[in-house]
């Protein structure tokens, strides 16, 4: 795979910008990257190198890649690796590369009334909330994050039901998630680029309470809808974004992004796998 993006972006370095101008596709992107400012940051730069708009659609994961296998984007920014892979498998998309990753955060009240700073795992540290019965709010909008968490709450033996009444599904999107658990008092598991980009709305509301276990871990990839499936998926110009992501021009610039106390909100890692 590698060395096709490689061949690709040889050949269309040495093509000139202008052939692309007037260009555009469509991104389904999760959340996260436009919430933190990542693609505000990073699609002007984009253009200015090959010539082409990116209109983006900030939705969850879940809904992108059905806006994908639907042939309604040209190309996806997710973060769901396994299903990702799957879906390439499958035949709805093709191309992908592996991005940027940074990871899950679970956040709660200052007090953390769960107890939740004395534990180690995500997995204890939703038991702990369960038993507690302390306020936990979840996206609840099948997003990558959502996914996660409902990973985390399988891995403790039962997910919440209809009668848990400390459970709420917010159905929103991660800064507005953040908002409402902010303004209860709650629980939530975020991303953690979303999080430092929301972190000053909501102090001292909240604050992080579990961190840096390896099962965090947030990878994101993009890839381009299968032209075969959609003949109008413009997939030349959707490819050049997905190698521009990929290259050192793009891997630098997301690395350079950073929130306002300089805290770098993403990490690049094209072809680390």
């Amino acid at each position: 795979m590698h060395k096709k993006i490689i061949l690709f972006f040889l050949l269309t370095l040495s093509l000139p910008c202008s052939i692309h101008a007037g260009e555009s596709i469509t991104c389904a992107s999760a959340t996260s990257a436009v919430n933190s400012g990542l693609l505000g940051y990073l699609l002007p730069i984009f253009k200015q190198d090959t010539g082409i708009d990116v209109k983006v659609l900030s939705v969850g994961t879940s809904e992108a890649l059905e806006l994908g296998k639907q042939g309604k984007v040209d190309v996806v920014l997710v973060h769901d690796r396994d299903l990702e892979i799957q879906l390439v498998d499958e035949g709805y998309f093709i191309d992908r590369e592996d991005i940027m990753y940074n990871d899950f955060v679970i956040l709660g009240p200052p007090n953390d009334p769960a107890g939740l700073k004395r534990i180690s795992f995500p997995f204890e540290a939703f038991k702990k909330i369960r038993n507690s019965e302390a306020l936990f709010i979840s996206r609840g909008d099948n997003s990558g994050t959502n996914m996660r968490e409902n990973r985390i709450w399988a891995s403790t033996g039962r997910m919440p039901g209809r009668t848990d009444t400390w459970y709420h599904s917010a159905n929103l999107d991660m800064a507005q998630t953040i908002t409402i658990a902010a303004t209860q008092q709650a629980y939530t598991l975020a991303d953690r680029a979303t999080w430092l980009a929301m972190r000053s709305k909501v102090l001292p509301a909240l604050e992080i309470v579990l961190e840096n276990d390896p099962g965090l871990h947030n990878q994101y990839g993009t890839m381009v809808v299968n032209p075969e499936n959609h003949k109008q998926v413009n997939y030349q110009s959707a490819m050049n974004f997905v190698i521009w992501l990929s290259s050192p021009a793009g891997q630098q610039a997301i690395g350079d992004f950073r929130d306002t106390m300089g805290n770098a909100l993403f990490t690049p890692n094209a072809g680390a796998f």
